[in-house]
């Protein structure tokens, strides 16, 4: 396992990057003293390398470092704060990473996060498996949706870098943006990674498509604690005032059985649609309340991501 381990790691590190920042911190009187970050990442396509979102946000200049050493500035191409993610335009320098299918993660599946933290130019290792998916971690000023979990230890200098399976396959980006994890790491999914990517290609920045609600996969144990009739569907966790869902009547405890009548089980699920639907402008759901069952049209929101 160690030499196989040890291969993996030898055939990605032209991939993985150290980013570093500066950040422009204001003194207690006047001016600015410069403050130094790092994270990781890793290149995408040539000239093009995938972070954390909160790895270079307020950086007034950003450079990508290679396993070798060499250098590069880097621009922010765009950010996107509601899936920790940032992409960066630098010299077409290392290997792309290839990217996997985070829709066939299983549970207890082997996973390495690997990083180049701190600027040190040597890569970081840890293992673990995946000890869940689909998770909804609620924080200060935050919400991260549909993320892997891992025991694979991630600390803040590899926040950013790659999530690899033992394919050598990116199947997720590892982040360390939550105060209260011990123990467990989380990482956003690589299909999330390809359609913040493909909406970019499309749009030409990445769009907050949404309709006002955070959702959590229901399961029959849950199913079961909260007396609710079905087994399987988005539980709403929280309803946003104001917003379309909220004007249309869904609270928290309904549960979304299909959107656009397709089913949906993970929050990534119903986020795919939602952003499907973006031009139609609406989005039909299926809602479980109780023992009832009612179908509505909901408005679809562009929200700025800054």
């Amino acid at each position: 396992m160690s030499s196989e381990i040890s291969k993996i790691v030898e055939q990605v590190k032209s991939s993985v990057v150290t980013v570093s920042t500066l950040v422009e911190h204001p003194l207690s009187i006047f001016g600015y003293e410069p403050v130094k970050g790092f994270g990781s990442g890793f290149v995408v396509s040539k000239g093009y390398v995938v972070t954390n979102a909160h790895v270079i946000k307020g950086a007034s200049k950003v450079t990508v470092s290679f396993v070798d050493g060499y250098a590069s500035r880097a621009g922010i191409v765009a950010t996107d704060p509601t899936r920790d993610l940032a992409l960066l335009e630098t010299e077409e320098y290392g290997s792309p990473m290839k990217l996997g299918d985070s829709s066939k993660l299983k549970v207890g599946e082997i996973v390495l996060a690997v990083g180049s933290p701190l600027g040190l130019f040597q890569h970081t290792v840890t293992m673990g498996v995946v000890s869940a998916t689909g998770r909804t971690i609620v924080g200060e000023n935050m919400v991260l949706e549909d993320l892997i979990q891992t025991d694979a230890a991630i600390n803040p200098g590899n926040s950013g870098g790659p999530l690899i399976n033992l394919e050598g396959e990116a199947v997720g980006v590892t982040t360390a943006i939550i105060p209260f994890a011990q123990g467990i790491g989380f990482a956003i999914p690589i299909n999330t990674v390809k359609r913040f990517l493909g909406m970019i290609e499309k749009y030409g920045k990445p769009l907050r498509a949404w309709i006002g609600v955070y959702v959590a996969p229901l399961n029959p144990t849950i199913a079961s604690v909260y007396n609710i009739p079905v087994k399987q569907g988005l539980l709403v966790v929280k309803s946003i005032p104001g917003t379309p869902a909220y004007r249309r009547g869904i609270r928290e405890g309904d549960v979304i059985l299909q959107a656009n009548h397709i089913p949906v089980t993970k929050t990534s699920d119903l986020k795919e649609i939602i952003e499907d639907s973006v031009e139609k402008g609406f989005v039909n759901l299926l809602i479980q309340r109780g023992f009832n069952t009612y179908s509505l049209d909901v408005e679809i929101i562009i929200q700025p991501l800054d």
